[in-house]
């Protein structure tokens, strides 16, 4: 069941505070689950829609069922030459709301409203691509990671045959275990036991 949600006046103040049964968290690292899962964490170097670092590491966590999923996608995977490369993963809440802040209004179907948090921020989420475990080498996607466009969608039906028989490939792969695609980001993937999670709000340091 879905918990309830109260939004108290000023945002910045903090998280949302929510009313419910939640499990306690239990953010594992997913490199430390499996060292052969690849990162490639934008959001601790400039390589993303702000331009700027928000991270001051360069880490990856999830709740421990997600992270199971995940690890089992990407040895499931590796017989057709393939493997994950995360993008991000479980996000503080307080960086949700700077991505709100700086998102343009009529771009914000990418990015939560901290009103409610985000999947993200219950570690239930993650951004995810595919590598070849041959060349090491990013795959081709129809879109950028964060490009905010209708090349992003994963239903486009744009761009290479190939890049899109990729993309649909990974939705396959997660779908399998667990996890469901974002309707507007072909990298976004919800874990199906987000609902039994807090929205948190901890630096990567002190998880």
């Amino acid at each position: 069941m879905l918990s309830l949600v109260l939004w108290i006046a000023g945002c910045a103040a903090g998280p949302p505070v929510e009313v419910g049964e939640f499990r306690e968290a239990d953010l594992v690292e997913l490199t430390s689950l499996d060292p052969s899962i690849r990162l490639d964490i934008r959001y601790a170097t400039n390589q993303n829609f702000l331009g700027r670092p928000v991270y001051r590491e360069a880490r990856a966590f999830l709740q421990r069922p997600a992270a199971e999923a995940l690890q089992r996608v990407h040895r499931a995977i590796a017989k057709d030459g393939y493997g994950l490369c995360v993008l991000d993963a479980y996000r503080p809440w307080r960086v949700t709301q700077v991505f709100w802040d700086e998102t343009p209004a009529d771009k914000r179907a990418f990015v939560a409203n901290p009103r409610t948090g985000s999947k993200h921020n219950r570690g239930c989420a993650v951004d995810v691509t595919l590598f070849e475990l041959s060349t090491g080498l990013l795959v081709e996607m129809p879109s950028e990671f964060d490009e905010f466009t209708e090349r992003a969608n994963p239903g486009y039906a744009g761009g290479s045959e190939e890049s899109r028989r990729r993309r649909d490939y990974l939705r396959s792969a997660m779908e399998q275990e667990g996890f469901s695609v974002y309707q507007h980001e072909w990298w976004h993937f919800d874990f199906k036991e987000w609902t039994k999670y807090r929205v948190l709000d901890i630096d990567f340091s002190n998880i």
